[in-house]
């Protein structure tokens, strides 16, 4: 699957480049804080920045994670007993995570909206607080895609490491 493909390298570019960002920004926090004087004070913000892109790296992570088997489960109840056993309770699994996961996604939009509605922004970066809480709505939205593909047999999540995923038979 090309746009599978084109997602995947999208989200490790997107999560690579935060996490170098946040690296980067503390980098330069620590550096003028030694340097002291008023130049340090000019760079406050950071932390709250470091902060907000970490939400955003866990987040985006989400659906990357479950791709890659890196959730936590229960390995020996889900891949134990006959073939028949495994693939229902793995449609099972992939049904009830779609269904969180839409939800939690549903949940965050109101709260975006709520927020922003409410006018309320961050105290050193000035950004309207509801902009936070893109960061699950996004996460859980790719979570679902992950499980959506795995349920319909689009995506095999269950695979052995080393195989591409997008490109398994269920």
């Amino acid at each position: 699957m090309k746009v599978l493909r084109l997602l995947r390298i999208a989200e490790r570019t997107v999560l690579v480049m935060l996490f170098l960002t946040m690296v980067a920004l503390f980098f330069t926090s620590v550096v003028t804080r030694e340097i002291g004087g008023s130049l340090a004070a000019r760079f406050v913000w950071v932390e709250e920045a470091v902060r907000l892109m970490n939400i955003f790296l866990v987040f985006l992570a989400l659906g990357l994670a479950l791709e890659r088997g890196k959730h936590v489960a229960i390995t020996n109840l889900r891949d134990g007993g006959p073939p028949w056993r495994r693939r229902a309770l793995r449609r099972v699994i992939d049904l009830a995570g779609l269904g969180f996961s839409l939800y939690i996604a549903w949940l965050g939009l109101e709260m975006v909206r709520f927020v922003l509605k409410m006018g309320q922004t961050s105290p050193t970066l000035g950004i309207p607080m509801g902009w936070i809480y893109v960061a699950p709505v996004a996460g859980f939205a790719l979570l679902a895609l992950r499980y959506g593909l795995s349920l319909f047999g689009m995506l095999d999540r269950f695979a052995p490491a080393g195989r591409d995923t997008a490109e398994a038979p269920r």
